[in-house]
């Protein structure tokens, strides 16, 4: 399993290399030219390899003849060869293993290319508003941050959560509840209608399906790890929904796949102090809707792009004022060649919160997942090629609740989206 293609790579060094110096890689021609050394010298190896081996096979074709014809002076030289050329072979196919092995590592810390659209930037700050939309709402006096709402309607008890397991994982009770569920069932609805397939994956993943997507080892230190069953719990519905697809030749007339999946996620990534992961900004366990999909190249971009505008069309319906941002190199994503995040804005706040990354990984995920189709091009039987693989979240919950209760808030209670009120049976939390 690699992650960027080495024929790409051989073919094109000079376009890799400043693909990772805009992503901001650490040492990038020194890792490719120590990549691209290892690759010849595996190269070099596997064709002596197969000389030494025919030689081999030659040599144990012969015996049984100068047997019959009793020439054992030649027969003890060809035994002495045979010898010489087992050690050979043994020596080289250590070598193949602990070079392949080398390779496969330093591979595997390499980050997908940024698409060649991706600003050059290094943090947030660089990133691109590509479009804004909807008003800033203006709050009454004595509007309060969603921490302090949730107390004030007893929605959401983060000391219970302490209690029962620890900071960054909250207690949703009474109508806090059912909005997160009103939510969850519109998200999916509303997937379902635009033509994607519901899956409910599993919440834990072997080893494999975490490098198939490349949450491994990019965000190892993020997820939890269960020790004796050597599994994770995901930090998204994208690991285990993509992963259905690990090692599989979609037939042409399947593709597009598209899935919509609804799971908790974990992440240990909470714990650092501020406004900015007070509350529900920041949480190790939180609930999401997640759409992947599974594309011809060709058509991957287009995709990009209709995720986007679907995600759009929910803040929308939810009567949030969002923004759109095109993420520069250094704040991408590893597996990333193109992300879009959208952001919501807190009016008690006053900033925008990310709710949503849409992203396009090309080939990047499916040449660790061995996900190929045979695509016919109009000039013969259909060529085995990878696939682009493509999701977006639609929607995180917490950030999304956070952002109603803070932009929705009145003297007399908080106002619930229209869209939601069939779905959680109410219009007002007070």
């Amino acid at each position: 399993m690699l992650m960027l293609q080495l024929s790409f790579i051989r073919s094109n060094r000079e376009v890799t290399i400043a693909g990772l110096t805009k992503k901001h890689f650490r040492n990038p021609e020194e890792v490719i030219s120590e990549v691209l050394r290892l690759d010849v010298m595996i190269s070099q190896a596997r064709t002596h390899l197969g000389q030494l081996q025919a030689e081999q096979n030659q040599l144990s074709k012969l015996y049984p003849e100068l047997k019959k014809l009793g020439a054992e002076d030649q027969l003890e030289e060809s035994k002495s060869r045979s010898q010489t050329l087992n050690l050979s072979i043994s020596f080289l196919n250590n070598n193949l293993k602990n070079w392949s092995k080398e390779l496969d590592e330093l591979m595997f810390q390499i980050p997908n290319l940024p698409h060649s659209s991706v600003p050059t930037g290094r943090t947030a700050d660089d990133n691109e508003v590509i479009l804004e939309h909807g008003t800033i709402p203006t709050l009454h006096d004595k509007a309060q941050p969603h921490w302090e709402l949730i107390k004030k309607y007893g929605i959401i008890d983060f000391e219970l959560g302490v209690k029962i397991a620890g900071a960054g994982f909250p207690v949703y009770k009474g109508k806090g509840a059912r909005i997160q569920r009103a939510m969850i069932n519109f998200f999916l609805d509303e997937a379902l209608k635009v033509g994607y397939t519901e899956v409910q994956p599993p919440i834990l993943v072997n080893e494999e399906s975490g490098f198939g997507t490349g949450a491994l080892p990019d965000k190892e230190g993020q997820m939890y790890f269960a020790t004796e069953d050597k599994l994770y719990l995901i930090p998204t519905a994208e690991v285990p929904i993509t992963n259905m697809y690990r090692d599989m030749i979609l037939p042409e007339s399947q593709l597009p796949v598209k899935n919509v999946g609804y799971t908790p996620c974990f992440r240990r990534e909470a714990g650092s102090w501020g406004a900015h992961v007070r509350g529900l900004n920041r949480l190790h366990q939180f609930d999401k809707v997640e759409i992947v999909r599974i594309e011809k190249p060709e058509h991957s971009y287009a995709a990009l792009e209709e995720m986007s505008l679907y995600v759009q069309s929910l803040l929308q319906k939810l009567e949030l004022p969002y923004r759109v941002l095109r993420l520069c190199g250094g704040d991408m994503g590893f597996t990333s060649a193109l992300t879009y995040d959208m952001e919501v804005w807190s009016a008690a706040q006053g900033r925008w919160l990310e709710v949503s990354s849409v992203s396009n990984f090309e080939t990047y995920q499916a040449n660790r997942l061995k996900l190929r189709s045979k695509i016919d091009r109009g000039d013969g039987p259909g060529k085995m090629q990878l696939l682009h693989t493509l999701n977006g979240s639609a929607l995180a919950l917490p950030r999304i609740l956070a952002s109603i209760l803070e932009n929705n808030q009145t003297p007399d209670g908080i106002k619930i989206p229209a869209v939601l009120v069939p779905y959680c049976g109410f219009d007002t939390i007070n």
